[in-house]
């Protein structure tokens, strides 16, 4: 009796884990509309858009995706699946010169949260969903 009991818990809670492992909000989708522009929007293109010190320095327009993927003069800014290469997160986590952070001159950088998102838009593909 004791046994089956046992048995019967196991299985339970192996279903409730995987459950709770798929309804896990760090593994959604993150789309490029919906999450990732408003944050570009906020925080990167008064610089990065035609006219912008820092399209006028490097070249990188964020105003579309399109614009954002081609990168800057010096090339592609972003590597679909690999957000540690990527120079787009190694600029907004601080993993270059500090001159170069960004966005440039707002003390501390980007809310992890919003780091966050970035990264997992760029391990997921980098999509144009």
């Amino acid at each position: 009796m004791i046994h089956k009991m046992w048995c019967y818990l196991a299985v339970i809670g192996a279903i409730s884990f995987s459950t709770v492992a798929i309804a896990d909000p760090a593994s959604k989708e993150i789309s490029y509309k919906k999450d990732v522009k408003p944050i570009l929007h906020d925080y990167c293109l008064n610089c990065h858009e035609p006219g912008g010190k820092g399209f006028e320095k490097s070249k990188l327009d964020m105003t579309t995706y399109q614009s954002l993927m081609k990168g800057t003069k010096f090339g592609s800014v972003i590597k679909p699946g690999d957000s540690f290469t990527s120079i787009f997160i190694q600029v907004i986590e601080g993993r270059v010169h500090s001159s170069i952070r960004m966005p440039y001159g707002m003390n501390g950088g980007l809310a992890k949260e919003n780091i966050s998102i970035l990264k997992k838009w760029v391990e997921q593909g980098a999509k144009e969903n």
